[in-house]
């Protein structure tokens, strides 16, 4: 069970778009993932006639490592560290480690 997931809403907490809030895209097996809008590189892309695609200069976002971003806490406004707990029925959920609030609804 991940402590970030593909959806989530994450903030950003180092790096050169600290601050800035975005929906998690993937998240890969080596820790990294992509954020929207977040982390963005500019590529030179050939064009290529077989698949209908342009050339030119593009941006595209880049993975950034996982330690760099916590989820978006709403209830605080801000980001939070995630940790688990079981539920009644034996069910493991995701909380959230300042408010103990269930992030999975």
């Amino acid at each position: 069970m991940a402590k970030i997931r593909k959806g989530d809403e994450v903030l950003v907490r180092a790096g050169k778009d600290k601050g800035k809030r975005g929906t998690v895209l993937s998240v890969t097996p080596d820790d990294r993932v992509v954020v929207e809008g977040v982390n963005l590189a500019k590529r030179h892309v050939k064009p290529n006639p077989q698949r209908g695609t342009s050339g030119g200069i593009v941006e595209t976002e880049m993975p950034m490592h996982i330690s760099n971003v916590g989820i978006y806490n709403a209830i605080e406004g801000k980001g939070d560290r995630i940790g688990y707990k079981y539920l009644e029925d034996g069910k493991k959920v995701r909380i959230y480690k300042s408010t103990s609030e269930v992030v999975d609804v």
